[in-house]
């Protein structure tokens, strides 16, 4: 075993004494503080604590608490963050010294650590996990372009010396905008008095149900003021949105507000962090913030971790948008790390959007946050008229009624593609995403792997949705037929379909599959737009109508969030359409699940999620407990649960045989119906106990870890999807 390789686990007792360090290798050591803790970037679960090494007297000055390290970890050179320095060992063995100080740049800061540590603790994942999550690559150009020459002289430089004297965040003189009582919160209840607790140096919580808006009172433009207000205090913002279109409207509306873009070399403005804007402009605007250049930041995901100085507010837009959710362990999800970072920061917090998740409305129940929505005679005049076609309705237009675009619709269209252009979404993007049997009517599935079959075009060949294979001999394991037709229509398919129903009118698809991408922007000539929920592009003027097709599918999904997610795709959607008095109209077309249909009619997220968060505090559903989801293969999983040591008033549901694509392993596709098919059981908690659950599944993880168990076991706290 290697010297200066520590194995006890966390949890085991540790040391006796601590004590001056002793080297395993001839290296003279710094006089002070010569022990370094570090974050070595390892995997296992049984490896989240930090190690101990010895500082070499050669890199005593450069290995400082923040900074990338390399150290020996066995037999490999691993990477590491520097956590601390310290006088003295807890270890009691010999030290290996530091490999290598990788760049004297601190790049995480104490206040990051700390939130990352807290983030890892609550979705019971390794620091590790978070800071890869937090902290970009480096970019040796990049930060060569700077070197120690440029941190110094931040240290010194105006924007540092205010972030540290508490100064504004952006000059006075860059303000041109709208006050505190600017025009994107007038209409809001407690709109006013949110943003005069901002510039105060207040630390107000909110959350927000947005309203649809023109130019000077949208949402960007109501967080722009939002961010000025909090820079008259002095403080810095941190703005995250889902993808880099809502960054482009924030932007726009800082930049009207007198907040200009920070570009290098400059002193204030906002700086943009998104992974797509590449390694070396991402790793710059992160530098920016760091050294205190830029206090203002808008981002996407990650970049709720920025390293924002004299922190003063968190703002979370569209926070039931599932890109908010974070795709690797440990699964952290906006909304949540933002509130961590609000209370651990003392700063202010406003989470918003046009619909509310049931996660937001128990931050208003339980007192955390107080709601900001508009009184109703302002709800009615700033929104669209809103119509749901029953099936009472339908069955009155006879057979026309049955068909995806019936006549009502087809009549709203042609009527509002006279003054601008018509919005059409749809719940799948493709040609036609689900296929079934002609005869019997079972859904077409893949013969090597049991996925479903789509087909991606007028002449296109069924493909499997899950390992891409040609499905050209297909016939149905029921009947023997070996003719398709469609379940679900898609984006491509409806394009099709309404370019036939109106000749001469520009047809537009805008989806991550389209040819032409994700539109940010269509302009205000008449023309219909097909969209997928989250790729509708904004109008010149707003749309004059939007057509919401295929509800039923919206509402038809079993799962727990089915309905706030219809509500969520339906109001985003509504929202870009004009208001009642310009013509707006915005007409939902199938048989709906009643709750979402009223909540869109009604234009009343908040009533909907109330309703929702009572219903699921009866039958101990999230949020009004803590869940942890334990998927993998079934042999795994159950000696994962056997060990773990609840906490009272916690119980396990399952486990159950998943199928869905994402928790469905590669060998499992190949041996449906065998032992390796993945399971999934639902851990529950109360809420007071969710600190212990997540420690709980911690700990199992680290003895699996240890023990190197074989199988599959991939845990998520809190999970999108239950079912």
């Amino acid at each position: 075993m290697p010297v200066g390789e520590q194995l006890t686990l966390a949890g085991l007792p540790g040391p006796r004494t601590a004590r001056r360090p002793r080297s395993a290798v001839a290296v003279e050591i710094a006089e002070r503080l010569p022990v370094a803790r570090v974050c070595i970037d390892l995997p296992p679960a049984h490896l989240d604590r930090p190690f101990e090494y010895l500082v070499p007297a050669a890199l005593d000055d450069v290995a400082q608490p923040g900074t990338r390290v390399k150290v020996r970890f066995g037999r490999q050179d691993v990477d590491g963050y520097l956590l601390e320095r310290v006088e003295t060992a807890e270890h009691d063995g010999e030290l290996v010294p530091l490999r290598k100080v990788v760049s004297g740049e601190a790049v995480l800061t104490p206040s990051v650590l700390r939130l990352s540590r807290a983030v890892a603790d609550r979705y019971a994942g390794t620091l590790a996990d978070v800071l890869r999550l937090a902290i970009p690559p480096r970019h040796a150009r990049v930060e060569a372009e700077g070197g120690p020459a440029a941190a110094a002289a931040a240290e010194g430089s105006p924007a540092t010396a205010a972030a540290a004297e508490g100064g504004p965040a952006v000059r006075p003189s860059e303000v041109r905008g709208p006050t505190p009582s600017g025009t994107g919160w007038a209409d809001h209840r407690g709109g006013g008095a949110f943003l005069s607790h901002l510039s105060a140096g207040h630390a107000p919580r909110a959350v927000w149900s947005a309203l649809p808006g023109g130019p000077g009172s949208s949402w960007a433009d109501a967080i722009a003021q939002a961010v000025v207000a909090t820079s008259i205090s002095g403080r810095g913002s941190l703005v995250v949105v889902p993808d880099a279109r809502d960054g482009d409207l924030v932007a726009a509306a800082l930049e009207s507000a007198g907040v200009p873009a920070w570009t290098p070399g400059a002193e204030g403005g906002y700086a943009r962090l998104a992974a797509d804007d590449g390694p070396a402009s991402r790793y710059r605007s992160f530098l920016a913030v760091l050294r205190g250049h830029a206090r203002v930041v808008i981002g996407t995901r990650a970049a709720a971790f920025a390293p924002v100085q004299t922190l003063g507010l968190v703002v979370c837009w569209d926070e039931l948008d599932d890109l908010h959710s974070e795709p690797r362990s440990p699964y952290p999800h906006v909304r949540e790390v933002l509130a961590i970072r609000a209370e651990q920061a003392g700063c202010a917090a406003l989470i918003g959007g046009h619909a509310r998740s049931t996660e937001a409305q128990a931050m208003v129940a339980a007192g955390w946050a107080q709601p900001l929505q508009a009184d109703r005679p302002v709800v009615r005049a700033r929104t669209p008229r809103v119509r749901a076609l029953t099936s009472i309705e339908l069955a009155r237009d006879g057979a026309a009624g049955a068909a995806r675009l019936p006549s009502e619709a087809w009549r709203v269209a042609r009527e509002a593609l006279r003054t601008g252009p018509v919005l059409v979404q749809v719940p799948r993007a493709g040609y036609l995403p689900v296929v079934a049997c002609e005869r019997c009517r079972t859904v077409a599935r893949c013969g090597a792997c049991h996925g479903p079959l789509a087909i991606g075009s007028a002449a296109g060949v069924p493909q499997c949705t899950w390992c891409g294979a040609l499905a050209t001999t297909w016939r149905c394991g029921e009947c023997g037929s070996g003719a398709l037709r469609s379940v679900r229509v898609g984006s491509d398919r409806t394009a099709e379909e309404l370019g036939r129903a109106f000749p001469g009118v520009p047809v537009r698809v805008s989806g991550a599959g389209s040819p032409t991408g994700v539109l940010a922007r269509v302009d205000g000539r008449p023309a219909l737009v097909v969209a997928t929920p989250g790729a509708e592009p904004e109008a010149d003027g707003g749309y004059a109508a939007a057509l919401l097709l295929d509800a039923a599918v919206s509402t038809a999904r079993v799962s727990l969030r089915t309905g706030e997610e219809a509500v969520h795709r339906w109001l985003t959607a509504a929202s870009l359409v004009r208001p009642s008095g310009a013509g707006g109209v915005v007409l939902l077309v199938g048989d709906a699940a009643p709750a979402p249909t009223q909540a869109l009619v009604r234009w009343d997220p908040v009533g909907f999620v109330e309703r929702e968060l009572t219903e699921r505090a009866e039958l101990a559903l999230p949020p009004a407990v803590r869940v942890g989801a334990v998927t993998g293969t079934r042999d795994a999983v159950a000696v994962f649960l056997a060990r773990l040591a609840l906490p009272p008033g916690a119980d396990v549901l399952g486990p159950v045989v998943v199928e869905d694509a994402q928790a469905v392993t590669a060998a499992a596709r190949q041996a449906p119906g065998t032992l390796d098919q993945p399971v999934r059981a639902i851990v529950r908690a109360p809420l007071a106990a969710g600190g212990a659950l997540a420690a709980a599944l911690a700990a199992s993880s680290a003895v699996r870890s240890a023990r190197r168990e074989g199988g599959t076991v991939r845990i998520q706290l809190d999970p999108r999807e239950m079912l």
